[in-house]
């Protein structure tokens, strides 16, 4: 485990900051790859994931101050402002809501734009699970498989070895994201079909972690990524029954 990477000036720099900002990147290229698919200015990927980031984390931090500030009575401005502290359904939210501000403000297709964004969000996305691995957290339960992993510093410590369900997503998300380039021609909302697989697995890999449930025996993550799920096929219909139409 490596939770900080050096210090500079002091400052220290997490594996899982560091992480996040080459998952930014790849995303921006991988953006603008699909945006020169569609005759757009690659160069817009950067501005466009600009407002993706600010969205996401602030989205993400936003979540997290509330949720547990609900659940634990926390101070807000205290969870809000922490270095440590995120939640990446948040995170999802906040983005898709500044991207979709971005897109009217440079006046792209929203359409188009998650479509080319697709396949760098589930990248990006990996990259985030390999930091929450470095740093310790949000592993699973307890295992005596071979790959098992203690956590001795992590977020709680752990010296039990538990399933390392950081890697289990990450693996999951990186093989989505190869199924989605390979689709980037023929589906009608490559988006839909990310939020589809990520809702997915996230309910899948949330069965062996450690979340309490919160209702019907399941645990918050695996509602959201329920709803997650039926909103990317619903979305994946109706811009495929728009497109029928138009043909």
């Amino acid at each position: 485990m490596y939770p900080v990477l050096f210090e500079v000036f002091g400052l220290p720099i997490s594996s899982f900051g560091a992480m996040m900002a080459i998952g930014f990147l790849v995303a921006t290229w991988l953006t603008g790859l699909r945006l020169r698919e569609f005759n757009l200015n690659p160069e817009l990927s950067s501005t466009m994931l600009l407002y993706c980031m600010i969205g996401g984390v602030v989205g993400s931090k936003l979540y997290f101050a509330v949720d547990v500030g609900i659940r634990s009575g926390q101070d807000f401005s205290s969870l809000f402002f922490a270095r440590d502290g995120i939640t990446w359904y948040g995170g999802l939210l906040g983005a898709i809501a500044v991207g979709a501000l971005g897109c009217k403000i440079h006046g792209i297709s929203i359409r188009i734009f998650t479509s080319c964004v697709a396949v760098g969000a589930a990248v990006g996305q990996a990259f985030g699970r390999i930091g929450c691995f470095l740093v310790g957290d949000d592993y699973g339960i307890p295992t005596s498989l071979p790959w098992g992993i203690a956590f001795p510093l992590g977020a709680p410590p752990t010296e039990i070895p538990v399933h390392p369900t950081q890697l289990y997503e990450c693996f999951w998300l990186f093989f989505v994201a190869a199924v989605l380039w390979k689709r980037r021609k023929q589906s009608p909302f490559l988006f839909g079909e990310y939020l589809i697989a990520n809702g997915v697995g996230r309910f899948a890999i949330e069965s062996i972690r450690t979340n309490t449930p919160i209702a019907l025996g399941l645990t918050q993550a695996q509602w959201i990524g329920l709803t997650i799920s039926l909103f990317g096929m619903l979305s994946w219909f109706y811009y495929r029954k728009t497109r029928t139409s138009s043909d």
